[in-house]
């Protein structure tokens, strides 16, 4: 298998090119969970797997409580079906938990104190209430827990990671947070066999090809726990060798597609790179700075034929979008006429006009 053959492919499994599906949910249970710190970026890593669909739309599955924001893995917001998101936290936010350990120390946070915050929050939100960050923070300090620092958010993140508390509709573009099990209704109950199985599964036919290295930084899994996963649904998989390394994949075949044309705006933290511990089939290791910052911020992307060719960045004001391109070379006219149509169709998916610049923030084209 060749290097070109793992970028397409995964290009076709992640839902980006030659999508056949039709909603906000199914794109997020095909491919089991979305990064979703950064909420607009987020909402764009759906709506690129989705042609035609709008912000809104995907918003209102989010209001509607099919999909649901919250920390299930790497102690960082996803996007999961909301019927996964509890056996998902139960699988995967334990070392998550064990690794915080020293942090929650060095902040003065003990189980005593995280069992009070449960308290005042079940109080404060059963009945199907929902808080702003800010009005959690406040309940805290009304009981004397001091939320300084970072005490106030490692508190909510911890007792979300427990399965408490999830995020619920905004208010304006404040998030609020709720119950998770007057939140979600019809949570599924795994055992912890079955979330193995599941979980594998999904990452492999939805992000292969991948490694077994991939899997285990992705969910953040023991690598004998993702060993484990891949073995319990090996039946259903693939497996290829490319320059020493083993791939997983679906075993049902894709008829080829050539995507050598294909160019793709990405979003900040998209799947199509940050779900691997290698990225380099797809990003060559010169431009990894460019795309990613020791901070760990991952830039949107620009994607022609699999490889990432450039950076983008977006700034809104009321009725018009402005993107401006950063290609890491010269780009053909062919190429930036593809550019173009691409950046039209986030325009409209935002239902706002669109200025394009080029890098030395010179407008090139106002549609």
């Amino acid at each position: 298998m060749t290097v070109k053959e793992i970028t397409q492919l995964r290009l076709l499994n992640q839902q980006i090119a030659n999508s056949k599906i039709t909603t906000p949910y199914e794109i997020v249970k095909a491919l089991g969970a979305i990064q979703a710190q950064d909420y607009y970026s987020a909402l764009w890593a759906i709506g690129v797997r989705l042609p035609g669909v709008l912000e809104t739309d995907i918003e209102r599955e989010l209001d509607d409580r099919k999909v649901v924001r919250t920390w299930p893995m790497r102690g960082t917001l996803h996007f999961v079906p909301a019927e996964d998101a509890k056996w998902m936290l139960q699988l995967m936010t334990p070392r998550v938990i064990a690794k915080s350990a020293g942090i929650y120390r060095q902040s003065e946070l003990d189980e005593k104190i995280f069992d009070r915050a449960r308290d005042i929050f079940v109080n404060a939100l059963q009945g199907g209430k929902a808080l702003i960050r800010e009005e959690m923070y406040q309940l805290l300090e009304k009981e004397n827990i001091v939320i300084k620092g970072q005490r106030g958010i490692h508190i909510i993140g911890h007792l979300a990671q427990n399965g408490l508390i999830c995020f619920g509709k905004r208010i304006g573009k404040q998030q609020t947070f709720v119950l998770l099990d007057e939140w979600v209704l019809n949570s599924r109950s795994l055992s912890k066999e079955e979330s193995l199985a599941e979980i594998g599964l999904r990452y492999f036919k939805s992000h292969g090809p991948a490694t077994l290295d991939d899997f285990a930084w992705w969910t953040g899994l023991l690598v004998a726990e993702a060993k484990e996963a891949i073995q319990l649904v090996k039946n259903l998989l693939k497996s290829e060798v490319s320059n020493g390394k083993t791939y997983w994949m679906s075993s049902s075949l894709h008829e080829f597609v050539d995507l050598s044309k294909g160019i793709f705006l990405l979003p900040a933290f998209d799947e199509f790179l940050i779900s691997y511990s290698d990225r380099s089939p797809s990003l060559d290791s010169s431009m990894f700075n460019q795309v990613f910052t020791k901070n760990g911020i991952f830039n949107p992307i620009i994607v022609h034929g699999g490889k990432v060719k450039g950076i983008w960045k977006r700034t809104l004001n009321k009725e018009k979008v402005v993107i401006e391109l950063k290609p890491f070379e010269q780009l053909s006219p062919a190429i930036n006429k593809s550019l173009t149509a691409t950046a039209k169709k986030f325009a409209a998916f935002l239902g706002k006009s669109l200025e394009i610049k080029n890098e030395t923030n010179r407008s090139i084209e106002t549609l």
